[in-house]
């Protein structure tokens, strides 16, 4: 039962001046339980009903009827409800028992599509920490929205075109050879990029046959477009390694290359809209009245750039899934690039321009400095998972050397940590990486979680009842289970619904990851106070259903961020 939906109806329907949505939105769960499970701030109200909060609290302690209410205080302006906590104990864990797997899920996006563009790394350059952020964030938001009833397409917009390539070729074509790439991979390609770099700042015309080699590759050269296809197979087969590891899937590959047959529709169309205009032999659209730069559509040589290709990628996207949101999941430096295309999406005159949204994040550095590929200034993606791989199971050997599956639970919680460590923070915050700190297994950590769902595993396993067996809990005597620390994992355990649904809203996995932290710490301060195994039956039961249900909710939130549920550890 969702009691802040149906106490808020029931407040609003004795105002009649409120909306219950508004009602439920100020409602709020104190901190402190003495001040009520639910309570309501009567502020908002005062001036609309021309009383006093107090007398208003007052009022609505009076009127207020619900079998599911124990007690009600007005106090400075405050309803504080208090609900009968058996009751309460003993519906939620019927329910979390019931449903199981499907604990926190709801049908919001019934007959809804949701694409989510992330990942998208670019071709030829290894996957650095700084590719991570997307890939988590996207990961977590399609496994949200799938979990709430979305039909959801994962899309990795992968960067496999543009002058990036013309410079490759002309370095490969200088410096590299078939053998070094077809031995080093995708480091050669690496050496290859940081070197025309480097030369081009001693001879600038390789800037030029760069744009000369991408002009080709846009026309069909043959040569050049062998080489292109070559680099990402290489640089595929590479990707391929971190987002298995990474437990990472997509529905469709769709890189920028995909669209080139369908620009010149979408330029034709720019122009019959008479929205494109000429500036000095390049095509651009407008955007001053808005305050913004031009959106430049094509280069004097007849290139297309980004803005030509997310346009054309916009339009395509539409057609095909006819989605309820379009998601893309880049760092804010992009602000300004998506607030262009979506502002043309809307002067072509297409409706869906509203459903299009980005999913800002912020940027990582390296102990205060930028990441550059062209400097070869990156840490491998590879490097820190195998690192904190290899940090787990240095710690399993010092503490559960007899653990079975060793190597498969440190990948499990080594990859985890680095996860959780990303998504722990809001997405919007930058990230000035440090070893220390990606690898650090103590305090609010995934290793933390992951070691309070192996807790909750023991527990069933001493108590004979292993993960994934009913526990029959019809007879659970939710009397058992009125002191602070059981009741603080019973209304933690109750939040989760909300807080999925609150993740989804507000595109940030980081609500997730935090309410799984606080559960897992209220789930362990009853651990400690509350003795489990207990002889006295009935508070046996209904303490074993409480860990059974803590075990269920934390499965289902480390799976929606990314993160492994392990049995031991």
């Amino acid at each position: 039962m969702n009691y802040k939906h149906d106490l808020a109806g029931k407040i609003a329907a004795l105002l009649t001046s409120f909306d219950a949505k508004d009602i439920m939105g100020w409602m709020e769960y104190p901190a402190n339980p003495d001040k009520g499970d639910l309570s309501l701030p009567c502020f908002r109200l005062s001036k609309t009903l021309s009383k006093s909060p107090q007398v208003i609290a007052e009022e609505l302690k009076a009127a207020l009827e619900d079998e599911h209410i124990e007690d009600m205080e007005a106090v400075s302006g405050y309803l504080n409800i208090f609900l009968k906590k058996s009751m309460f104990a003993e519906s939620l864990i019927r329910h979390i028992s019931q449903v199981g797997d499907r604990y926190g899920s709801q049908n919001l996006g019934q007959g809804k599509t949701v694409v989510i563009d992330y990942s998208s790394p670019n071709i030829a350059k290894p996957f650095h920490v700084g590719h991570l952020r997307s890939t988590v964030i996207g990961n977590a938001l399609y496994h949200i929205h799938a979990f709430l009833g979305y039909n959801c397409v994962g899309i990795n917009h992968l960067g496999d075109w543009g002058t990036q390539f013309g410079k490759l070729i002309v370095a490969y074509h200088l410096w590299g050879s078939k053998e070094a790439v077809n031995h080093r991979a995708i480091d050669e390609l690496l050496d290859l990029y940081v070197k025309f770099h480097e030369e081009a700042e001693k001879d600038p015309a390789l800037e030029d046959q760069a744009r000369s080699w991408f002009t080709k590759m846009e026309q069909g050269d043959q040569e050049a477009l062998t080489l292109w296809q070559w680099f990402i197979e290489i640089s595929l087969t590479e990707f391929q390694k971190i987002y298995n590891l990474l437990g990472v899937k997509f529905d469709a590959y769709q890189g920028e290359s995909f669209y080139n047959d369908k620009m010149e529709p979408v330029i034709k169309e720019l122009k019959d809209k008479q929205l494109l205009e000429e500036d000095d032999g390049a095509l651009l659209v407008r955007l001053d009245a808005f305050g913004m730069a031009p959106a430049l559509m094509l280069k004097k040589d007849g290139s297309s750039l980004y803005h030509t290709r997310d346009l054309t990628a916009a339009i395509y996207r539409a057609g095909k899934y006819d989605f309820e949101k379009l998601i893309y999941v880049t760092d804010y430096a992009q602000n300004l690039h998506f607030q262009q295309c979506f502002k043309v999406v809307e002067l072509m005159g297409y409706a869906w321009s509203s459903k299009l949204e980005h999913v800002a994040f912020g940027r990582v550095s390296i102990e205060g400095g930028s990441l550059s590929t062209r400097k070869g200034n990156v840490i491998r993606l590879e490097n820190v998972l195998e690192q904190a791989i290899q940090k787990i199971r240095d710690v399993i050997e010092a503490r559960n050397p007899g653990l079975v599956n060793k190597a498969k639970v440190a990948e499990q919680v080594g990859i985890g940590a680095v996860i959780f460590n990303d998504l722990s923070a809001n997405r919007i915050k930058d990230i000035d990486f440090s070893w220390e700190e990606a690898l650090n297994f103590d305090g609010e950590t995934g290793p933390y979680v992951q070691y309070t769902y192996a807790r909750t595993c023991s527990v069933l396993k001493k108590a004979m009842l292993p993960d994934g067996q009913e526990m029959q809990i019809a007879e659970i005597d939710g009397t058992c289970l009125q002191n602070k620390e059981a009741m603080a994992v019973v209304k933690m355990l109750y939040l989760f619904t909300e807080r999925i649904e609150q993740a989804m809203v507000k595109l940030e996995p980081s609500i997730v990851s935090r309410y799984l932290i606080d559960l897992a710490q209220a789930f362990n301060r009853f651990y400690h106070a509350c003795y489990i195994l207990v002889e006295d039956t009935q508070l046996r039961e209904a303490r074993l259903a409480l860990v059974k249900c803590v075990q269920i909710t934390l499965r289902n939130g480390l799976k929606l961020i990314g993160l492994q549920a392990t049995q031991e550890i």
